[in-house]
Parts: structure tokens; C-alpha cells; sequence
């Protein structure tokens, strides 16, 4: 899977604690996802999508 997440949480102003608080996740899982070393559930994935303001689809991709 393909990511991101990093540009598009960077476009939106969030550090990568601050979207970890705001989808209840700890800011390491932030950083795994963004690094490719970890894939959100679908229900993660959903929350980030909508902090983000962005479909998601534009966020993750299947490579």
C-alpha cells in the first residue's frame, strides 16, 4: 500500500502528534503509516481521510 499521508497532513497544518490525538492513535502509529511500515485499519484509515478534509482514495492507494 501506498501513502500520502505525510504531504497531505503537512497541506493541512498537523503535526504528526496533533493528528495522532485526533484520531486517537499514538503519534509512532502516525509516523509508521507515513513510512510504510505499517497499514491502518479501514476504520484508521476513515479517520484520517476525514481530518484531513481529503477522499480516501487520494490518500492511500494500493500499489
Amino acid at each position: 500500500m501506498e501513502n500520502k499521508l505525510k504531504a497531505f497532513r503537512n497541506r493541512a497544518g498537523f503535526t504528526q502528534q496533533e493528528l495522532a490525538h485526533r484520531v486517537d492513535v499514538s503519534s509512532r502509529t502516525i509516523a509508521a503509516i507515513e513510512n510504510g511500515h505499517y497499514k491502518p485499519t479501514l476504520e484508521l484509515a476513515l479517520k484520517i481521510s476525514k481530518q484531513l478534509g481529503e477522499p480516501i482514495e487520494r490518500i492511500f492507494a494500493i500499489d
